[in-house]
């Protein structure tokens, strides 16, 4: 089928329309010397149009202002052009005005491919990592406000530009509440879960070309943090006073010696202790965050802080091993029990996780395969992550013995 070869978009106002000092703008779509017209939702002071030139005029605020924005409707109606040649059909200028007036049954938005994904997703991912999409959805539906002046944006009108836009809008964002200002891997994370979602809609044919399929995802590397022994020994061993200190510092031992995240050990119950074939204790459980199970047996280290709280009232009470806090009070006692150990870390319950995966178990000989099983990882790849950090160790102490036998 042959395409046209004749396609071209112009702007002008109309001033017979002037209200209050300001005419509406239109934009004329000509294909093969046919013409379709419509009008823009933005209006303009008739002394900032240059009528010659089609356009906004540049020596005036509100004319590079309105320029902005009929390069993004010289954009989408571009778009919609190329959609329809993809789509082999037949163009005609009222075609075009069709695709890009939405008047089409076949139209999705962004905002319906994020509603579908979410209630889709909402049965099968956990609790916290819907809340993280539900925070991307926040952020997009900001950025399309702010940018676009409106509340919905169509799937067809997605673009390069429109993913490098939300990503430098993601940057320069400024939060007003108490949150941080997003780091450069926070931001990944939104394109990231952003992309889950557009690839959602290009399985579902609302959308016929891919618009991240020349955008590459940067992170940057980030070093895993963990206790050294001699730092995990100082914190098992200080003497606290302060009950609530002294269980928030109990729960995160256990959790160095069995690598179970927050969530998981705040779920922990007592028909999760099984016994083994080996004749032991062990945990066995599924991470909320992937419902993987996880298998886990219990050291001695662990064991003894089992029996401290097993006749705890909170916990018996609430049906848990452990009594029950939140990760954020658990998190900001953590920064007090650094203090009191002399640890100069900043302590976050990921830590635990991670000096499980090395201080205890790699540094001590256990197999990489095996600490991905008992970790609960869906591939090897999550668990090589620590082998650098492992790496990094060897260096360090390789470090000293080379300075020790030079002298």
């Amino acid at each position: 089928m042959k395409t046209t070869n004749s396609f071209g978009i112009y702007f002008n106002i109309r001033p017979d329309k002037v209200r209050d000092g300001k005419a509406p703008v239109f934009v004329g779509i000509t294909v093969n010397g046919q013409k379709a017209l419509m009008v823009l939702q933005q209006k303009i002071t008739v002394k900032c149009w240059d009528m010659k030139k089609g356009m906004g005029k540049s020596n005036t605020a509100e004319g590079r202002e309105m320029n902005t924005y009929l390069e993004q409707v010289r954009q989408s109606i571009g778009d919609c052009y190329k959609d329809l040649q993809v789509q082999r059909k037949v163009i005609t200028a009222e075609l075009i005005k069709a695709a890009f007036l939405r008047t089409g049954s076949d139209e999705h938005t962004l905002a319906e491919i994020v509603a579908y994904h979410n209630e889709m997703e909402a049965g099968q991912l956990a609790q916290g990592t819907m809340k993280n999409y539900y925070t991307t959805q926040k952020y997009m539906t900001k950025f399309v406000a702010k940018q676009y002046k409106r509340k919905e944006f169509f799937l067809s009108e997605l673009n390069y530009k429109f993913i490098q836009d939300f990503e430098i809008f993601l940057r320069k964002h400024q939060p007003v509440d108490h949150q941080k200002p997003l780091t450069n891997n926070g931001i990944m994370k939104h394109l990231e879960r952003f992309r889950k979602m557009i690839n959602l809609a290009f399985r579902l044919d609302w959308i016929h070309r891919d618009p991240f399929e020349k955008f590459q995802l940067k992170f940057n590397r980030v070093e895993k943090e963990f206790l050294t022994t001699h730092e995990l020994a100082a914190l098992e061993s200080k003497e606290i006073r302060l009950p609530r200190l002294s269980m928030v510092r109990d729960i995160f031992v256990f959790c160095c010696y069995t690598g179970l995240a927050f969530v998981d050990v705040t779920n922990l119950k007592p028909a999760n202790i099984c016994k083994g074939e080996d004749g032991g204790l062990w945990i066995k459980t599924y991470r909320q965050k992937t419902t993987i199970p996880v298998n886990v047996p219990i050291l001695k280290q662990a064991q003894r802080i089992m029996d401290k709280y097993q006749n705890n009232i909170r916990a018996t009470t609430n049906g848990t091993i452990f009594p029950v806090l939140s990760n954020q009070k658990m998190n900001s006692y953590l920064k007090e029990l650094a203090e009191i150990c002399d640890i100069t870390k900043v302590l976050t319950f990921h830590i635990a996780r991670h000096t499980f995966a090395t201080t205890v178990t790699l540094l001590n000989g256990v197999p990489m395969e095996t600490v991905s099983k008992l970790l609960g990882h869906t591939t090897m790849r999550s668990t090589q992550v620590y082998a650098k950090v492992i790496e990094r160790k060897v260096s360090e102490d390789m470090a000293v013995l080379n300075e020790r036998l030079s002298k």
